[in-house]
């Protein structure tokens, strides 16, 4: 019997890359999710069947609307209408809608699913208290999708933590590393989205750059693992084939690696381990060979935000990270405003902008403002 399964963000690049990787024939899609990219949406709908669609943006709803000559397909605009769509618990979700706009509808499609993989950080670092009493109510199977964590999650998800001495995150250092600092704000956004090992999204690219992105995961290991963060750091590791490092208290250290590709850790949270990778699958030798080279050495967390703050890279306490950097701006982003909905945050908490503050405070002020939200 086919699995039902829905795709939150299936334009983006986790929801294209699971797509890529099943088969019309092992799964029943029972809706997908987009805000803009209709064009793309139909042709997902087309390949695998899919009667619904979310479209959330309204002007890309009100044309979607238009030339869907399809009558098969119902096209919504609203996220809440997914308690008319799904009628049964759906046996898997991809949460991948990127930003802000991913947190409520990661958290209300909890009770509709037995299992969520959950790539949407937003959701993890900001909501992640409410997000697991969603899932304990509900009995629902949660995964995390990012490649570090992914890793982490199969190697730790059956040990006692009391047991683990420390957790590297690895980084590739992104297309900034060993780049002068005083000439960095001459270099063409181009070179700045043209990650040397992962194809990624305008966005995280620019955080992989800052190094901004390697520190919200961080944030997303302190809570999905309940590991302190003195247990937590960064390991600069330019090949990206090592996603973790797991150091045990009995001397024991345990590597997760793969190719560099979502699709491993996307496959894994949507197939069990029966199932055989389609993919290129074999020990790369080469690339294990490169760990101890040149640039592959212990970042601390503490030297990292200083890197940050050197880029201009402040916080707005209403969320995260503002970004004043020039690469922000040139991807869309207004110089001194956050790439989060405005009208949600509005009024809810007002305080001055501070310098870049340290991990534990950026993450009570997350709390506090998911909080107050709720």
């Amino acid at each position: 019997m086919k699995k039902k399964i829905a795709i939150l963000g299936s334009t983006g690049s986790i929801g294209k890359s699971l797509l890529d990787i099943i088969y019309p024939k092992e799964f029943e899609i029972i809706f997908l999710v987009a805000q803009k990219n209709y064009k793309l949406l139909f042709k997902q709908a087309s390949k695998f069947n899919v009667k619904n669609l979310i479209i959330t943006d309204h002007k890309s709803y009100i044309d979607a609307i238009k030339i869907n000559n399809n009558k098969k397909i119902k096209i919504y605009n609203n996220f809440s209408d997914i308690k008319n769509i799904v009628k049964t618990k759906l046996d898997y979700v991809m949460s991948s809608i990127s930003g802000i706009d991913g947190l409520i509808p990661t958290y209300d499609i909890i009770k509709f699913t037995k299992k969520i993989a959950i790539a949407n950080k937003e959701a993890i670092i900001c909501a992640w208290p409410l997000i697991i009493k969603e899932l304990i109510k509900y009995k629902v199977e949660f995964v995390p999708v990012d490649s570090e964590h992914f890793s982490i999650w199969t190697e730790i998800k059956n040990i006692n933590k009391k047991n683990i001495k420390k957790i590297y995150l690895t980084a590739s250092g992104g297309p900034l590393l060993g780049i002068n600092q005083k000439t960095i704000n001459k270099i063409d956004i181009s070179k700045i989205l043209k990650h040397p090992t992962w194809k990624m999204g305008k966005k995280i690219s620019v955080d992989s750059a800052t190094m901004m992105n390697k520190c919200f995961e961080v944030m997303e290991a302190k809570n999905i693992f309940d590991i302190d963060y003195n247990k937590i750091d960064i390991l600069i590791h330019p090949n990206s084939y090592i996603h973790a490092i797991i150091v045990y208290k009995n001397g024991i250290s345990k590597l997760i690696l793969h190719e560099t590709t979502m699709k491993i850790p996307i496959f894994n949270t949507i197939y069990s381990n029966n199932e055989i990778y389609r993919g290129k699958n074999d020990l790369n030798l080469n690339k294990l060979n490169q760990v101890n080279k040149k640039n592959g050495t212990i970042k601390t967390r503490d030297s990292i935000f200083k890197e940050l703050k050197k880029n201009g890279i402040g916080v707005n306490v209403h969320y995260m990270p503002i970004y004043l950097h020039p690469y922000y701006q040139s991807i869309g982003y207004e110089k001194g405003l956050c790439p989060i909905s405005e009208e949600l945050y509005e009024g809810l908490i007002t305080l001055p902008m501070f310098p870049l503050l340290n991990m534990h405070e950026l993450q009570h002020i997350c709390e506090k403002v998911v909080e107050i939200i709720q």
